[in-house]
């Protein structure tokens, strides 16, 4: 007897299902997709029991004719694709032909449509895979697609379904993700008891962010402009051929501002040519832009837009669709990452004393979840029925929650700064070098000289970005507890923590002054010996150079030992060992490749730490007008290196409000 055979039709049909669709939210997705490729400028979803019971999708695009629709429900039937030459360039959300046929295996299915052109049209009845009934209707045109008993033909996976509020979260949230893409379109989300969205078309991606959202999180948003760049002259490609146009890649949505923290990655919608995708390599992109801004494991909100050339991304790597390849994965990741470090340096936010006592709470996780899923207004303009919670309250379907996988040591990469047009470069850009500074002194060697650095760096500094809070414009009035500088202005009353600042301010001018080639170092009178451990021992070896670079001199002196015989100016003598191995063990834990560029803000952070102000100090009226004259020059000065707030502001309306003068 033959051990292999061929599946019935069936079988396979329930095969192909269980990787297309996993629970409620998995339909919702490929007919609200199909519907969006019809033309639809309205979509209208239904939804009973959390879509166990009943989901309904409604739209006005072109519809289907009578051979159309039966065709549909066949396996691999599409009207997207020709040729396989198709494949390389997917201008669609759907493709794959495996949606209908999927859905109709593990469900009862009714499908009613009516094309422009047909005098009427056509209902087809499918249940657990099994066409019962075609037949002509008179209905106008566009589709409505019913699906009912969701796995009822599958008893082992119906027991797998969460609760009617958690799938109807997840249905909620699927139906932001493409209202927010789509902004253009109406988009309506109901139950037979509530109205959980209802979004009117409107011209601006902010517009669409007011209606989900609410004004509170429009006003935590700093928007990224559209930015543009040619891959052919990142990657340096051959020149284009007389009338041939460059292919660009354009970046573009919404980040939050700083002083915004989540504790997970639900606040992050990243959209590729308008199609919702989870991508480790913009979710690393993402992180990288907040280095030396967020602190460790928070995460920021994001709404982001890549458009590019259908040919340069292949959607079809995933059964769901919901994860891509770029053709020129560096490039990509490169240039988003700077587009949304560039929106935060023209941002430059300041905390609110309220603000920061808010991003202590964490957000819970699942509110939308809830049984009263809240809506938002039809409209932009008119006051609005109910308010969806924060993004952080909404949940990512299908997105995974790791940038990269712990690979260990053997994951370590140091990969070199990608070559890119003048116009591309959005790097982080800090202030001028500060090195004549730094000279060994009974007291902090890097505050030695400050008055005398001040009017050497105002000499060479760059015009400022215009800072609505004017920093500049701070009159330190003292100190609490030696660590904490007042300061006020005419927007009200500041704290100023002086380590942070300090710390803010080293780490841009150790960059600078890197990336001129002009770190200063100090020689030991005596070097210091260190031991490494074997896991050290390996980076030290693969970064070295970038060590000496930056001001070290470490020499080997034995099987695992290291003589470090210069550091970077200003970092005391009894720091120097402690500071090596700090760099070294947070390059170990880096969980992906590592750049030049990252590394180098790493040991700049790191360097910055250990060369600042330290609290519990005394500063005289002098040293603290010149740290904050240069805290203020700093392209960020809302953060340290590291994360942690540098400002918080009491303003005046905060201390009107609390004496109830307002």
């Amino acid at each position: 007897m033959s051990r292999i055979h061929i599946l019935p039709e069936a079988v396979a049909n329930k095969i192909a299902a269980g990787e297309v669709v996993e629970r409620p939210a998995s339909v919702v997705k490929e007919l609200l997709e199909n519907a969006l490729d019809a033309g639809a400028k309205s979509v209208r979803v239904e939804v009973e029991a959390g879509g166990k019971r009943m989901i309904r999708v409604i739209d006005e695009g072109h519809g289907m004719s009578h051979d159309d629709a039966l065709l549909a429900f066949e396996r691999h039937a599409t009207s997207k694709l020709r040729t396989v030459d198709d494949l390389l360039s997917i201008a669609t959300l759907g493709f794959r032909g495996e949606a209908l046929p999927s859905v109709a295996a593990v469900s009862r299915l009714l499908l009613e449509t009516r094309a422009e052109e047909e005098a009427e049209g056509t209902r087809i009845e499918f249940a657990g895979g099994k066409l019962v009934g075609v037949k002509p209707a008179g209905l106008p045109t566009g589709t409505t697609i019913s699906v009912a008993d969701l796995f009822y033909c599958v008893p082992a996976r119906r027991k797998f379904l969460k609760s009617d509020t958690t799938e109807l979260g997840h249905i909620a949230s699927l139906v932001t993700h493409y209202a927010l893409a789509n902004p253009d379109k109406q988009f309506l989300l109901k139950t037979p008891t509530q109205e959980i969205l209802d979004c009117a078309p409107v011209e601006k991606l902010a517009d669409r962010v007011y209606q989900i959202f609410g004004r509170q999180s429009l006003d935590e948003l700093a928007e990224i402009p559209a930015a543009s760049g040619p891959f052919r002259a990142a990657i340096m490609e051959p020149e284009l051929e007389p009338g041939e146009e460059a292919a660009t890649l354009t970046v573009s949505g919404f980040t939050s501002r700083p002083e915004v923290q989540r504790p997970n990655r639900n606040g992050i919608y990243i959209f590729v040519n308008r199609r919702l995708v989870r991508d480790r390599l913009i979710l690393h992109a993402i992180h990288e832009a907040y280095r030396n801004i967020l602190p460790a494991a928070i995460y920021p909100a994001v709404l982001l837009f890549l458009d590019m050339p259908y040919d340069e991304v292949d959607v079809n790597v995933h059964p769901a669709k919901i994860e891509v390849r770029f053709r020129h994965p560096q490039f990509v990741h490169d240039f988003t990452r700077d587009a949304i470090r560039q929106a935060l340096v023209k941002a430059r936010p300041i905390a609110s004393f309220a603000t920061a006592a808010g991003a202590a709470v964490p957000a819970q996780p699942g509110a939308l979840q809830a049984a009263h899923v809240a809506a938002t207004a039809s409209g932009v303009t008119g006051p609005p029925r109910a308010v969806i919670p924060p993004m952080a309250a909404l949940e990512e379907i299908g997105l995974g929650s790791g940038v990269g996988s712990d690979g260990g040591l053997g994951a370590f990469d140091l990969t070199p700064a990608p070559l890119r047009p003048l116009e591309q470069r959005f790097a982080f850009e800090p202030g001028p070098a500060f090195g004549a500074a730094v000279a060994p002194a009974a007291e902090n060697p890097a505050i030695a000289d400050w008055p005398a650095a001040q009017g050497a760096q105002a000499a060479n500094a760059p015009a400022t970005l215009p800072h609505p809070d004017e920093i500049a414009d701070l009159k330190p009035l003292g100190q609490v507890s030696s660590s904490f500088i007042v300061a006020v202005n005419g927007q009200g009353l500041w704290i100023v923590d002086q380590h942070v600042a300090h710390e803010r301010v080293l780490f841009e001018q150790h960059l600078a002054a890197r990336r001129a080639g002009r770190v200063e170092s100090q020689r030991m009178l005596m070097p210091i010996v260190a031991e490494l451990a074997p896991r050290q021992l390996v980076i030290f070896e693969r970064i070295a150079e970038e060590l000496a670079a930056n001001g070290f001199e470490v020499e080997p002196m034995g099987p695992r030992s290291v003589a470090i015989q210069a550091v970077p100016a200003g970092i005391a003598a009894g720091d120097s060992e402690k500071l090596l191995t700090e760099i070294l063990d947070g390059i170990e834990r880096e969980n992906a490749a590592i750049s030049i560029e990252t590394l180098q803000a790493k040991i700049a952070a790191s360097t910055s730490c250990h060369a600042a102000i330290k609290v519990n100090m005394p500063l005289d009226q002098t040293k603290m007008e010149w740290l904050l004259g240069a805290l203020a020059k700093t392209d960020c000065p809302m953060s340290c290196p590291h994360g942690r707030p540098v400002v918080l502001r009491y303003s005046l309306k905060e201390i009107e409000r609390a004496f109830h003068r307002i």
